[in-house]
């Protein structure tokens, strides 16, 4: 049997021990044996291996290969700058390894997190004696002593039990605080049981003493952290895409510069130039500023993020979230306030709100709910509140809000509360008389009642009354309220104790709810309007989460799922059982949370998963996102979540889905940018191998591109405000590729095309008017040589500047946005302008790029070009719209 299914004395025989404790030298041996009361990491990860990984992954390697090519080159045949490609080459290398690195050694907190949120010190019975010793030394056997405001160091049985309530949200995702008493249970799970504390949960109320059974790894705590671990870490669509992305481009760029070198050598070229062909070749194909671009692109949307009360933890989370299919979320502080308040009152055979209390002042009820509790009175963040039960602080502040005076009250006596009771009972000594004072739930306090107060008198209670009192309270459970029953007595003189809860007065009947958050029905409209289905998983009731559901508009008659029916589900009855419409799941443990994010991802969705308890933590580290809460998340959570929600306001995840599916969109802009200069930077090398003519481009000339020109006009596309229809749009498919034919086709084949057509043209402009004939070899420091190349340099980025206002849709006319609209691109195209013209016009810039002073009329030539690839992308985009109207 299970130790909360047997008696004390079986408890302490079963774990070998004994009321008095153990000795310190047993406690030893069984500390060597068990190990430490905290959570240990399943394994270690060296940082140094997981340094040296972010720098050798395919496209890195790939990165290395050119870099070490251009050293050779530049050993070979000094002065062409190939040293300076090799520089920064490597810089690129170095800074998206960094940040990979970065990134994978944040997601080890955690398990930090988790060893901080046990207590450090507890009182344990030693010997005979109790002392305070570290929560670390705990062992199985061990007897410690609670009270009220204290942490569960480990997995305890109950063996005494004054009073006490268990808030075990943390743990089980339930809202409401649990009574707990001594006592065999036969309930199956323990967690389920009264007579057991859980590590992690927090004594509410009242003193305990408890025998140890389960530490640190070994406990319920201890084996969700291992969940948290072996769930693993998963990459985010994008990830993937950009993964699938490097590859392509990587193999396309390494086969490109071996055809090219082959032809070269097929051609007749010196090995070295031929080799410094190649190298050119795959430098032109390798979008070096793509990955930093995308970074920056997503570090930016985070930013805007932040000012929506959305603090992303993880950059690529961003745009996972924009094409999330499925939000699995928890009740408790979620799509609740996790606080307790009445929600309506029956009185007099009526049902009334707690705004009509107003006009009750004299009503007894609202002296039950003043002085019938625990609480007691402390300081959380140097503000003076409440301790206690949750429900008792909401009875109590229905009072505060109706009675104007409190009469002298001083408490002689309490008649504690235990699951088998189920109520509270407190005797005050006023200046008249002795009052009792009792609540409970009604199926308890109602057989202790003989009258009912009604209208202002007190009545004698019949059979009819106590029908309509279980109907009403029937009613009100229905509704996902706690129901509790209020009565009171006066008390003849020296009245004996097992005779005070007799003949009481039955006041009316409290339904308490945890109200959901006034701005979620409106987010839930939206996530449905967006095709993004909703899924309650809660540790809760069902009872409660139906009725929360149906009052946020989340569900109308859903199909409930409980923990133990989801426990003998086959993975293929879940995953059937999840296409449900509506469906929510209710009691379930971290474990099962976790297994029904893992169906859903087996299903095709992206998943994103909200949640603030230790329980939540495994499930949002295996999603697609975790989103935790910022106020009422534990450090567990947050550690373990993509994204945290800084004011625990679920309406905001729908703004961050909004903006993570602009980000994708404008990644494909800036992609659509970035791409384009790769045909004019190839075409060059084309040229020059096949037609043997001057190199049009030098190789430290495409990185002036790529990493200089071009980045910030990129990143500013990246900033493109949303689409006003984003958010009716149905998610993305899981399949849809961030780089298509599409996007590829209007890239290379189209837009970049006439780029390389422009840079052609200026190139041989400026060497015409130079007086070069074909066949005329011209040396890498020949003036003329030197402004062809700056010409054919100007013509990209002259071509990228109109470029980038025409990348800021794909389908729409550039006319219809507003020039102050990204006041970042008019930025960008300023930079962009001011890099060039240093380039071009001072002598270190000369120096370092190889260029040359150009004329006035050079820059004149390209306006043409410019005007022509405006006019023929803008049909393009007519004739697309119209195609796409008649298919309609």
């Amino acid at each position: 049997m299970k130790i909360h299914q047997l008696t004390e004395e079986q408890a302490y025989t079963s774990l070998r021990s004994y009321p008095n404790g153990l000795s310190e030298q047993e406690a030893h041996r069984r500390l060597l044996e068990y190990g430490a009361n905290r959570v240990e990491e399943v394994e270690e990860k060296r940082l140094l291996p997981s340094f040296i990984q972010e720098f050798t992954h395919f496209f890195a390697l790939i990165l290395w290969l050119a870099a070490i090519l251009a050293f050779i080159a530049e050993w070979n045949e000094p002065g062409q700058g190939m040293a300076m490609l090799g520089y920064a080459i490597i810089g690129v290398i170095i800074i998206n390894g960094v940040f990979s690195f970065w990134q994978e050694y944040r997601a080890q907190a955690a398990v930090a997190a988790l060893r901080n949120l046990l207590p450090h010190q507890v009182k344990a019975m030693r010997d005979g004696t109790i002392r305070q010793i570290p929560a670390e030394a705990l062992v199985p056997g061990d007897v410690i002593h609670l009270t009220d405001g204290d942490i569960v160091p480990a997995d305890c049985r109950l063996l005494e039990a004054f009073g006490v309530r268990v808030n075990n949200a943390t743990i089980t995702g339930e809202s409401l605080s649990k009574a707990c008493s001594t006592g065999r249970s036969s309930e199956d799970e323990a967690q389920n049981s009264h007579n057991v504390l859980l590590a992690g949960t927090i004594m509410v109320s009242g003193e305990a003493k408890a025998l140890v059974y389960a530490t640190g790894m070994h406990s319920e705590f201890g084996k969700i952290a291992h969940l948290t671990q072996i769930a693993g870490t998963t990459l985010s669509p994008l990830q993937l895409e950009i993964k699938r992305l490097s590859h392509l481009i990587a193999m396309l760029s390494v086969c490109f510069g071996a055809v090219f070198f082959l032809l070269g050598l097929w051609l007749g070229l010196p090995f070295w130039t031929n080799l410094i062909f190649a190298i050119g070749i795959i430098v032109a194909n390798v979008p070096e500023g793509l990955l930093p671009t995308v970074t920056l692109a997503l570090a930016m949307a985070t930013q805007r993020m932040a000012k929506k009360n959305a603090l992303v933890r993880h950059l690529p989370a961003v745009e996972t979230l924009g094409s999330t299919t499925v939000i699995c979320t928890d009740k408790t502080g979620t799509l609740t306030q996790n606080r307790m308040t009445v929600k309506q009152l029956f009185l007099s055979g009526k049902f009334c709100l707690p705004v009509e209390v107003d006009r009750l002042r004299n009503h007894p009820l609202l002296a039950v709910a003043r002085y019938c509790h625990n609480l007691k009175q402390g300081e959380i963040e140097g503000k003076q509140t409440l301790l206690g039960d949750p429900m008792e602080i909401a009875l109590f502040e229905l009072a505060q809000t109706a009675m104007t005076a409190y009469p002298d009250h001083t408490q002689i006596a309490e008649i504690p509360f235990d699951t088998d009771r189920k109520r509270l009972s407190l005797v005050y000594r006023t200046a008249k008389d002795d009052k009792l004072y009792c609540k409970g739930a009604l199926e308890t306090v109602l057989p202790l009642c003989h009258d009912i107060y009604l209208e202002g008198t007190t009545q004698p209670l019949d059979e009819a009354q106590r029908q309509q009192l279980l109907d009403a309270q029937e009613y009100m459970a229905e509704q996902g309220l706690r129901v509790l029953a209020l009565a009171f007595r006066c008390c003849p003189p020296k009245t004996e104790l097992e005779h005070l809860e007799e003949k009481l007065t039955l006041c009316g009947l409290v339904g308490i709810e945890d109200p959901p958050r006034a701005e979620v029905p409106a987010a839930i409209a939206q996530c449905r309007s967006a095709g993004i289905k909703v899924i309650m998983v809660t540790g809760d009731h069902p009872h409660t989460a139906r009725a929360i559901a149906r009052e946020i508009g989340l569900a109308q008659n859903p199909l409930i799922i409980v923990g133990d029916e989801l426990r003998h589900l086959s993975q293929i009855q879940l995953q059937l059982t999840l296409d449900a419409e509506e469906i929510i799941f209710a009691r379930v443990g971290a474990d099962q949370k976790m297994r029904i994010v893992q169906a859903l991802k087996k299903k095709g969705e992206i998943v994103a998963v909200t949640g603030d308890g230790v329980n939540d933590a495994p499930a949002l580290k295996a999603a697609d996102i975790g989103i935790s809460m910022g106020i009422s998340g534990t450090d567990v959570a947050k550690e373990s979540a993509d994204i945290i929600l800084l004011d625990d306001n679920f309406a905001h995840i729908v703004s961050a889905i909004e903006e993570g599916r602009t980000v994708f969109e404008n990644i494909r802009k800036f992609m659509t940018y970035i791409l384009t200069h790769i045909t004019p930077e190839l075409v060059p090398y084309l040229a020059f191998a096949l037609f043997k003519i001057p190199l049009p481009l030098p190789i430290v000339q495409i990185l002036a591109v790529d990493l200089g020109t071009d980045i910030l006009p990129a990143l500013a596309l990246g900033a493109e405000a949303p689409c006003s229809d984003v958010m009716q749009k149905p998610p993305r498919a899981r399949n849809e590729r961030l780089l298509h034919w599409p996007l590829l086709g209007r890239a290379y084949l189209f837009l970049g095309v006439m780029e390389a057509i422009a840079a052609m043209a200026m190139f041989f402009y400026v060497l015409n008017n130079g007086g070069w004939q074909y066949g005329q070899v011209l040396s890498a420091d020949h003036p003329l040589y030197l402004q062809a190349t700056t010409a054919c340099l100007s013509a990209i980025i002259v071509m990228q500047i109109m470029n980038v206002f025409l990348c800021r849709h794909p389908t729409e006319s550039t006319f219809r946005f507003a020039w102050l609209g990204n006041r970042l691109l008019l930025l960008g195209v300023a930079v962009e302008i001011s890099l060039i013209l240093l380039i071009v016009y001072t002598p270190w810039g000369n120096r370092l790029f190889g260029t040359a002073p150009i004329s006035i009329d050079v820059w004149l030539y390209a306006i043409p070009f410019g005007l022509a690839m405006l006019m023929l992308e803008e049909l393009r985009k007519a004739l697309l719209r119209y195609f796409n109207k008649q298919n309609r």
